[in-house]
């Protein structure tokens, strides 16, 4: 029961996390696209989401999985990170440049409207929902695991 109210804080805490660093990227983003990148809207967005990992890193590590934090565990998260991050940016991006470029909703074949609504719903919607169900299952997997490979486990029959 207590590992189940763990796992359940965690992902409560990994959403707050997620919707934090999603209004960030939003923020970046639309700060990027509507002044110095505007005809490069796949750059703007991939930006905003390192801008946001970072962010993420830092929340996941001391907010999210502190308890998973141990001076080994240490060593190899902020890459670990990086690469899982990495991953979830091209996860993220892909529905954006696909709907761009592939199904070629950008003007002057359709509407600015329609465009930007493509936009939305392809990146920041669907690619975000596509990144998040990534990170959750890597970062608990490899970034920050319940137990280390290597690492004795505690016997229950030992003091602590």
């Amino acid at each position: 029961m207590a590992a189940e109210n763990d796992v359940l804080r965690r992902l409560i805490r990994f959403a707050g996390v997620g919707g934090f660093c999603f209004v960030l990227t939003l923020a970046v983003n639309y700060g990027l696209k509507l002044t110095v990148l505007g005809t490069h809207p796949t750059t703007a967005f991939l930006i905003a989401n390192c801008v946001a990992t970072v962010v993420s890193f830092l929340l996941s590590r001391h907010y999210t999985f502190q308890g998973r934090n141990s001076a080994l565990a240490k060593r190899y998260q902020a890459p670990a990170f990086v690469i899982v991050s990495a991953l979830a940016v091209v996860i993220n991006s892909a529905p954006l440049y696909l709907s761009r470029w592939v199904f070629g909703f950008h003007t002057p074949r359709v509407s600015l409207w329609v465009q930007e609504t493509a936009d939305f719903l392809a990146g920041p919607i669907i690619g975000t929902l596509l990144a998040m169900v990534f990170r959750w299952w890597a970062l608990h997997r490899f970034v920050f695991p319940e137990q280390l490979a290597g690492t004795p486990t505690p016997r229950a029959d030992l003091p602590a």
